[in-house]
């Protein structure tokens, strides 16, 4: 059997060990491992197997990540959060559907300081989805603005995602970060549109509220919401302005949310402690399942599958907007049965070479797939959204139910994705400012 056979059979492995639920970690660890003695024999796999997994470790740029998840878990145990939906409440709680369209900006304020979509989507249906079912909301809407509204954790930087990609695809990542601002307001723009319409098409799906806040409650509501805004401008632009690598502007965006949470005495012992240990539990299980990634990357190069498919796409002449294309079909199939992280760890090896022939801006490219991941989030029967969402509201919603009410996000998903795909300067017009600065 020759290496490329090996190559494509260890793919088709992974893919069914994952899609059975086996661990992503063990499944491309296990191939990988495999996969590396039948194409050069079990003194080279001991070797990979030895060494890569301290050279991913000790990557500095990956030092972001443990830093983003610190400063995600300060700011929620600071209460950062519910003052974030607070706010939004009392400025758009009169709006059609208001309740759901300030959960879905509450989402992106706090986006800003998670970097995750699952944290963002657990933390905001905590405290969002118990206030529109009071205020007899249809729970498929309450709950749907919950887990869509979590996506924005991927864009909206930091982005622990954008920050893999970059790492991967040997890309800047403070060009990335940067690109995925525009994107991630499109989409918060786009999903409030879309709930006003329909609240205001069929009224009863939200019921507004009595209380109409006076412009003093309204300009009062933003006073402690205060940190998110100062802290998003502060990384930003030390990442813009050089002031701070996108590496350390991690470190220094958790050292700015510990201040202020000092500062506003709403950081306990305890919770200092379960921000740490929140922090370093979730960096463990990224860093195993990117490990085995690694792995699972030099198997596929021994192989030779990268440069296959790269000499393939060359030799059939594909145009980029046709590889753009193909890639999303890939995506949003995987995006409904694999975890995101191992999506995007065990297609990027593969798939990189292809958009480097074919010209591709991969600061882009990165963008658009990061977004399909996220949908992959969104959609049955694998959302992992949906599920943490459900894990939040208990018995009060069926999971059918919220499942119901997502598709109306997914069609906004696809207008999102026409307009990132069509017009590559919605995301490209912040990075080539950064360059140019």
């Amino acid at each position: 059997m020759d290496r490329l056979t090996i190559g494509f059979i260890g793919v088709g492995v992974a893919l069914v060990l994952m899609m059975i639920r086996v661990p992503i970690a063990v499944a491309l660890g296990l191939v990988s491992a495999v996969g590396i003695i039948f194409v050069r024999g079990s003194g080279a796999a001991f070797g990979i197997l030895g060494s890569e997994p301290f050279n991913f470790a000790a990557s500095w740029t990956l030092s972001a990540i443990p830093m983003y998840l610190l400063m995600g878990a300060f700011a929620y145990h600071a209460k950062i959060t519910t003052a974030l939906f607070d706010a939004a409440r009392v400025w758009f709680g009169r709006l059609p559907g208001g309740i759901a369209v300030a959960t879905n900006f509450a989402c992106a304020g706090f986006a800003a300081v998670s970097g995750s979509s699952l944290a963002t989507a657990a933390a905001m249906g905590r405290i969002a989805i118990p206030e529109m079912l009071r205020l007899n909301y249809d729970k498929g809407l309450a709950a749907a603005s919950a887990a869509a509204g979590g996506t924005l954790g991927a864009l909206i930087p930091p982005s622990i995602m954008l920050v893999i990609f970059g790492w991967l695809a040997e890309v800047s990542v403070g060009h990335l970060l940067i690109a995925g601002v525009i994107p991630g307001l499109l989409t918060a723009v786009i999903y409030a549109l879309m709930i006003m319409l329909r609240c205001t098409i069929t009224p009863e799906l939200a019921p507004r509220p009595a209380e109409r806040p006076t412009w003093g409650e309204k300009f009062a509501s933003l006073g402690p919401v205060w940190p998110v805004p100062f802290l998003v401008i502060a990384v930003l632009l030390g990442i813009y302005t050089g002031f701070v690598t996108p590496t350390e502007a991690g470190a220094f965006g958790a050292f700015v949310v510990f201040l202020m949470a000092v500062a506003r005495r709403s950081l306990s012992w305890a919770n200092f402690m379960s921000s740490l240990r929140e922090a370093l539990v979730s960096t463990s299980g990224i860093f195993f399942i990117a490990i085995s990634a690694i792995i699972f990357t030099r198997f596929l190069t021994l192989a030779g599958l990268p440069n296959f498919l790269s000499q393939f796409v060359a030799d059939a002449g594909l145009a980029p907007l046709t590889i753009v294309l193909v890639s999303s079909l890939i995506y949003l199939v995987l995006g409904m049965f694999l975890d995101p992280l191992g999506i995007l760890l065990i297609t990027l090896p593969i798939l990189i070479p292809v958009y480097e022939e074919a010209g591709i801006d991969l600061v882009w490219m990165g963008i658009i797939l990061v977004k399909y991941i996220e949908i992959g989030l969104l959609t049955p029967p694998v959302g992992l959204n949906v599920f943490v969402v459900k894990s939040v509201v208990g018995d009060r919603i069926p999971i059918g139910k919220i499942f119901g009410g997502m598709w109306w996000f997914l069609l906004a998903e696809a207008i999102i994705m026409v307009l990132l795909i069509s017009f590559p300067q919605i995301t490209l017009f912040l990075p080539t400012l950064m360059m140019g600065n």
